[in-house]
């Protein structure tokens, strides 16, 4: 089992809301503040940086790096979706009533995103032209997005629809129902062992499901943990945070091993979890600091 050890940063004040949070192309850590309507930016050598965005109640949520070198970002209350240069200059593209949440890079050279209002997934070019592809489960509260690891093709959640699909480049969509009911999947990431993984909020599990949409699903210790975001560490396994258990999970991908690790602050709530440029693992914790996990193995 490594030594971990998690290092609170304070980004913001409690009232920001961190939310999501990727490692950007300047090697930086990138991160959205949901509840200020901004975006921060933390650079290597530490400098903070914050980009207030138009629509301070846009409610910034998911941010993700693009093909052209920028970030990309969700405001789902504000129903844009945003652009960010390493410069901090910002484009929107209005999507109405769409309640735009999960996105990420595609094997296309484009971006998508998800319309939890409207049961769409969404396409998005560099320059702005959307692509929109309805998802055949009405109310199914569309997610969380991640690229295959094999490309070709994107994995996405249904929170309200118990489910995960996959969609192709052609638009064409499959959908796997879990096993257990209203499990509320969440956050979903492409794994070393070639499937994806996901989080189920609801149930208190992490599941796996295959390319051929087999869903194997592994019940957390503490099924009260609410888990919410997922991502593939630099040591081989799944990390995961546990929103309501004040915790970094990790499970190998076999599943035979979970373990949590406490994060040393009273009540973060941790969101977004994403893997830096040197493999230190980063969390978005909304009491407004970021977390630096660091795995080392036991000599």
């Amino acid at each position: 089992m490594p030594r971990t050890s998690i290092t609170v940063v304070p980004v913001s004040d409690e009232k920001a809301g961190p939310y999501g949070v990727t490692a950007g192309p300047d090697g930086a850590m990138w991160f959205t503040k949901v509840r200020e309507g901004a975006i921060g930016r933390l650079g290597a050598d530490g400098e903070l940086t914050s980009y207030p965005l138009a629509d301070r109640e846009g409610g910034p949520a998911v941010i993700a790096p693009g093909p052209d070198g920028a970030l990309w970002f969700t405001e789902y209350r504000g129903n844009r979706v945003g652009r960010i240069a390493v410069d901090g200059a910002v484009t929107s593209y209005e999507r109405p009533d769409a309640g735009p949440y999960g996105i990420a890079p595609g094997p296309d050279g484009a971006v998508w995103f998800t319309e939890m209002n409207t049961d769409r997934i969404c396409r998005i070019t560099p320059d702005g032209e959307v692509t929109e592809f309805p998802v055949p489960v009405t109310g199914g509260f569309p997610s969380a997005i991640a690229a295959d690891p094999a490309g070709g093709r994107l994995w996405f959640t249904l929170n309200q629809g118990n489910a995960v699909a996959s969609i192709e480049l052609s638009g064409e969509i499959r959908v796997h129902p879990l096993p257990t009911e209203a499990a509320g999947p969440v956050g979903l990431a492409a794994g070393p062992d070639g499937a994806m993984w996901f989080v189920e909020i609801m149930a208190g599990q992490v599941g796996r499901v295959d390319a051929e949409g087999n869903v194997t699903e592994f019940p957390l210790p503490g099924r009260a943990a609410r888990p919410h975001a997922v991502v593939a560490g630099a040591d081989g396994a799944m990390w995961f945070t546990e929103w309501g258990a004040n915790r970094i999970g990790r499970v190998t991908v076999d599943g035979s091993r979970i373990e949590s690790y406490g994060i040393p602050a009273g009540a973060s709530e941790p969101h977004g979890i994403a893997l830096g440029p040197d493999g230190t693992l980063w969390t978005a914790l909304e009491s407004g600091a970021l977390g630096r996990v660091e795995t080392a193995e036991e000599q």
